[in-house]
């Protein structure tokens, strides 16, 4: 990306470089022009400008072995000069914004502008004012003081929107900050492996610093550009930067570029950190895409640099292609978005509103005719010009009239109730050790059928002892005594388990008394090194005399290979090999095996069928996970030849195979347990041995001995669903899935396939809604598959974190069940909500339209109802949301897809208790005047003051609606209203909240909520109708919902809305958003360029007086070039979706996309 792309972003920075230039031997500006050539263009630059990777290590005043000195005076020094690695983030939106957007809602601009005139017209005082024969309902107590109060009503709804408004920005600007959060959080928890002082140190990411020597393996994500120094079989999948989905090995001499946010696919190795934060190569395009302003200064500078630029214009292209690819997807990505809740509440959303829409439409027409008829055709009044402000002063009080009863039945409640539901979840959650990356996950958890867990780590303790050996023709059943083995065989062994493992692997003494040893890297190599100490053997005296660096060759540990191997050269300058890995796949290539006397015999392969039966399979029997440990001496001459994989790891001799355990959680039989109560399978898929696989299903409760059910091998699970010509079949998958239970030896592959395979499956009536767990790189695809993907958070891999939806934070499978207990939770909060909301909309609509249609008045006003809708929309979401979750919820079937979101229960509990509510209302409107003894508030006249009448309906309305809050609590039909509430102290607060407002919004609301003070026996009687609510909510609980047959569920979700998000998953989903982001910003970026390096190449051509049919020609060539690429999209977007669709074809690289 030549020496131009960004430079003038750093002007600043230049400014302080000229002054500490000297400190360290090379600049910002020469690291950063550097890291941007790749290959051969970056190998001969080094040798040119530095020599060679060590000497640029000099400058940067760091040692390839030692690292940093790692004083605070030097990190702070580096800082300074080469910058933080931290790219700021973009700036949230500002409370004022949130504002803004709130006042967009189309039913609050409506009331607004309503507001707004009333307003004007409360004002307007005509000339011929009190002219007698205006409007008939007029003549009534129409005194000085409240033809003056007439601004109030306009003034108060706008006062309401108001505060609407507020609340609304405030809890989006709450949620906001909760993500942020929760990103810092997650952005803090990662940590990346450095060496400082000679001490292997792990460091947060944020704290690198240009020099660091960081230390690099197969998963991680690098989190900065650098240099490699040495390593081994490295291969990196830079299609987050290029597009290019071909893995890119890594090597000293041909290409030491190791760039920031690639994926490391295979191998290790240590870099020199160059370049951090906005530097990096990530940096400099996050920079490009908040860059937009920056522009015209750019188009200056860039104009000096234009001699540098002609020599770019292929570069940017190649790149841009891969990412060209993903345009059309983008459009379909909002979609695959929106969760099942979101689609059920979306389209019962959508239906309320219509109707509300219909509703207030109905009563503004009737209320507007009845008058006009009353007016003028009963009354015969003539339409007096100035009368017009009076009559439309009327219609104005229709219209906003009609405006409430939509706001009332429009639940503006419900996306606030799911964000807060969602919100108050995943706070919670974390509590729970899960870290919920994405936020619909944690609903769509509740809606689980099947969990794909790994074995290793999640439903086990990832503490790998060996506890059986077979060394020397004797199969020993717990370690044998060090004496017991031949010194030969001892000495290989040691050797071949210290050299032959991660260098990164250790086992460190324990932290506290009495505490077991701490395990550092991966556990299975941990436990063979604690296997070499049992022995009373020294593994680091072997390592320090066979140091990383004069290691020959590694064939590092891969899904494919399934072993591990590392060539030494002896003293003799003949080379050996050691090499290990599962049992099965590595005795396959023993042709010799050690005797008890240390010596090699022949091992024939029915010799070898002999100790699979008696001693491998015994081991696996138990549970045990076996591993092969073997060696193969290789003359110095002729070199063999070290790429030729097949003939190198063959022929190997067998030192002796050894039965890891790795024990079940205490905690995991009861999880899964609970899980299958809960209508969950749980499916187990490993990479090890099927008898090993199996001993542990069954202690962990995943097969019950005596069930039908089937535990696979990854080769019998593809040959069972291929047909012939090798493709996978749907229906064959759906023959085996519903049975199996385990599958073991699977490749990530398998992993994919089977969750693609359950989740597309029709062979059920609910579409399975699948999880998965997963902790390497190559669990990625299966990963974003899965409905909701779980990443292990202390083992698991960068790119397994960045694949998945949750991150479980104690890698433990117990918390999995805590997140499906919280996914039901959040769907319950929403139904109770839903089941409380739909009761005051259908009886405020009820209120509104009927009062409207008999006494041309609402008998709830505009700002009552407007106080209704705030708190039964945001406090009551806020108070049913926030319920905490009991362990019952774990006692039912999952809901599944196409379950409405209102059962027949909860629409028996909606038009129960508003027919209990509509009868008590119309009976005061229509007699409450007698009961209570006191003036009639229908066919008040325009602006009469608030009647007690009115008042007493709106209360009795209010309190029904408090203890209907408490009814809503349950939605199952239970009897107990009461249960837990005191756990849930917010509910407690609000309820009690609104009661005291709503005391004082009736003694002292007065004109403005049209409310007139009441005594205390009318009070009690308001109170004692809503208590009544508490006893009817008995009385329909006793009601069966199997009678009410005529009863209709509303927002279910059909099949036909689903299968085009089926059908979109496909393709789309193994491109991550921050991927697609960062693709987008490169196509943008790379094409920006090109227009402006044209732009100014014809601006020069023009001042230099000469032909431009040069510059000409580049625009024609770049016009080209763009074609291209848009030709070049469709077909490789066809060859990515086909790569997915069969994964025999998946070369590892793509499987590395995920």
């Amino acid at each position: 990306m030549g020496d131009m792309t960004n430079s003038d972003f750093y002007s600043k920075n230049q400014r302080n470089e000229s002054s500490h230039g000297g400190e360290f031997g090379c600049t910002l500006e020469e690291l950063r022009s550097l890291m941007e050539l790749r290959g051969t263009e970056a190998v001969v630059k080094i040798k040119e400008t530095y020599g060679d990777t060590e000497a640029i290590c000099r400058r940067l005043k760091t040692s390839p072995v030692e690292g940093l000195p790692g004083t605070a005076s030097d990190l702070e020094k580096r800082k300074q000069i080469f910058g933080q690695n931290f790219i700021p983030p973009k700036k949230p939106k500002t409370f004022l914004q949130l504002v803004w957007e709130a006042l967009q809602d189309v039913t609050l601009i409506i009331l607004e502008i309503a507001a707004i005139i009333s307003l004007g017209l409360s004002f307007y005082h005509p000339p011929g004012e009190s002219s007698e024969g205006c409007a008939t309902a007029q003549a009534g107590a129409e005194d000085e003081g409240e033809a003056e109060a007439g601004w109030i009503e306009g003034a108060a709804i706008l006062l309401s929107v108001i505060c609407v408004v507020l609340v609304t920005a405030f809890n989006d600007w709450s949620k906001e900050k909760q993500f942020r959060g929760l990103q810092s959080r997650i952005e803090q928890e990662q940590k990346f492996t450095v060496v400082r002082a000679g001490q292997v140190v792990q460091i947060p990411v944020a704290e690198i610093v240009v020099g660091d020597i960081a230390q690099i393996k197969y998963g991680d994500l690098l989190p900065a550009d650098g240099l490699f120094i040495q390593g081994n079989d490295l291969k990196i999948d830079e299609s987050s930067l290029t597009g290019e989905s071909d893995q890119v090995r890594k090597s000293v001499d041909k290409d030491p570029m190791l760039l920031s946010g690639t994926h490391v696919m295979e191998g290790s190795g240590r870099m020199v950190v160059t370049a951090v934060g906005v530097n990096s190569q990530t940096g400099i395009i996050f920079t490009l895409l908040g860059a937009g302003g920056e522009e015209e200064e750019k188009k200056d500078k860039k104009a000096k640099q234009q001699d540098g630029a002609a020599a770019m214009e292929m570069q940017p292209l190649k790149s841009a292609e891969g990412g060209d690819a993903d345009d059309k997807k983008k459009a379909n990505m909002h979609k695959k978005e929106k969760s099942v809740l979101q689609g059920k509440l979306t389209k019962l959303a959508v239906q309320i509103g219509k109707a509300g829409l219909v509703m207030s439409a109905i009563t503004v027409i009737i209320l507007v005719l009845y008058f006009t008829v009353d007016t003028f055709v009963v009354n015969k009044k003539p339409w007096l010009p100035e009368c017009t402000p009076v009559y439309v002063q009327y219609f104005v009080k229709f219209f906003i009239i009609g405006v409430t009863v939509l706001v009332v039945a429009v639940p503006e409640g419900l996306p606030l109730a799911v964000t807060i539901s969602l919100a108050y979840s995943v706070k919670k959650m974390m509590k729970d050790n899960n870290l919920v990356r994405h936020l619909d996950a944690c609903e769509t958890m509740g809606n689980a059928t099947a969990i794909c867990s790994d074995k290793t780590g999640t439903l086990t303790t990832n503490r790998m002892t060996v506890v059986q050996a077979y060394i020397g023709d004797v199969h020993y059943k717990e370690i044998p005594e060090p004496s017991s083995i031949n010194a030969k065989t001892m000495e290989l062994l040691v050797h071949a388990i210290a050299i032959n493992s991660a260098y990164t692997t250790k086992i460190l003494p324990p932290e506290k008394e009495g505490a077991l040893p701490r395990q550092v890297g991966n556990k299975t190599e941990c436990g063979l090194l604690g296997f070499v100490m049992d022995l009373k053997q020294d593994y680091e005296s072997v390592r320090s005399q066979m140091p990383e660096e004069k290691l020959y060759k590694v064939y590092t540990f891969n899904s494919v290979r399934k072993s591990m191997s590392t060539v030494i050269k002896l003293p003799d300058e003949s080379f050996r090999m050691y090499s290990k890995g599962a049992s099965e796949i590595v005795l396959k290539k023993c042709c010799k095996i050690l005797t008890g006397a240390g010596e090699p015999r022949v091992f024939r392969p029915r010799d070898r069928d002999e100790m699979v039966k008696k001693v491998i399979e015994p081991m696996a029997c138990d549970g045990l996970r076996t591993i092969c440990v073997g060696y193969r001496d290789f003359p110095s001459s002729p070199e063999p030849d070290w790429d030729n994989e097949n003939d190198i790891l063959n022929d190997l001799t067998c030192i002796c195979v050894v039965g890891i355990e790795d024990p079940v959680r205490p905690e995991v039989p009861e999880a899964i347990r609970k899980c299958q109560r809960a209508g969950i399978t749980v499916r187990m898929v490993t990479g090890d041995n099927i008898n090993t696989a199996r001993a542990i299903a069954i202690k962990c409760g995943i097969i019950h001995p005596g069930e039908d059910f089937l535990c696979l091998e990854g080769k019998e699970f593809n040959r069972r669903i291929r047909n012939e010509k090798g493709e996978i079949e749907q229906e064959r998958i759906d023959k085996i899935w519903p049975k199996l239970r385990v599958l073991a030896r699977s490749s990530p592959t398998d992993k994919h396939t089977l969750v693609k395979g359950i989740i597309d499956s029709t062979h059920t009536e609910q579409r399975q809604v699948v999880a998965v767990t997963g902790d390497g790189t190559n669990d990625g695809p299966a990963l974003k598959k899965a409905d909701v993907g779980f990443a292990m958070g202390i083992a698991g891999t960068d790119v397994a974190k960045e694949a998945s939806d949750i991150i479980l934070t104690d890698d433990n499978f117990s918390s999995i069940v805590k997140a499906v207990m919280w996914g039901r939770n959040v769907y319950d909060s929403i139904s109770k909500f839903l089941q409380f909301q739909l009761t005051v909309n259908v009886v405020a609509v009820i209120v509104a339209f009927t009062g409207a249609c008999i006494t041309q008045d609402s008998p709830l006003k505009a700002v009552q109802m407007l106080w209704v809708n705030l708190i039964m929309d945001t406090f009551a979401s806020l108070a049913l949301a926030t319920e905490p979750p009991t362990e019952s919820l774990l006692l039912r079937k999952p809901y599944g897809r196409n379950k409405p979101l209102i059962s027949r229960t909860m629409m028996k509990n909606i038009l129960g208790h508003a027919v209990y509510q509509l009868t008590l209302i119309f009976t005061l409107l229509f007699v409450g005047e007698k009961m209570f003894q006191i003036d009639s508030g229908r066919n008040a006249p325009l602006h009469s003051p608030p009647s007690e009448h009115y008042t007493i309906i709106f209360n009795t309305f209010v309190m029904m609606q408090l203890f209907n809050e408490i009814n809503a609590r349950k939605i199952h039909g239970e009897r107990n209203v009461f249960d837990g509430i005191f756990r849930n102290p917010i509910f407690c607060t609000i309820v009690l909240g609104t009661f005291a407002i709503q005391i004082v919004i009736v003694q002292f609301g007065g004109k403005p909520f049209s409310c007139a003070p009441l005594q205390l026996d009318q009070w009690m009687w308001c109170i004692f109708i809503g208590l009544g609510e508490l006893v009817w909510g008995q009385v329909i609980a006793t009601i069966p919902t199997s009678r009410l047959k005529f009863l209709k569920e509303a927002g279910r979700l059909t099949q036909k809305e689903e299968i085009p998000e089926e059908e979109l998953n496909e393709d789309v989903e193994e491109i991550d958003h921050a991927e697609r982001e960062l693709r987008r910003g490169q196509i943008l970026w790379f094409r920006g360029l090109n227009r402006i390096q044209t732009q100014i190449e014809v601006v020069n051509t023009f001042k230099s007086g000469a032909s431009f049919q040069g510059a000409l020609r580049r625009q024609s060539s770049v016009t080209s070039q763009s074609q291209d690429v848009a030709n070049l999209s469709s077909p490789s977007r066809v060859s990515l979706s086909n790569a997915l669709s069969s994964p025999t074809s998946l070369p590892p690289a793509a499987a590395g996309q995920g």
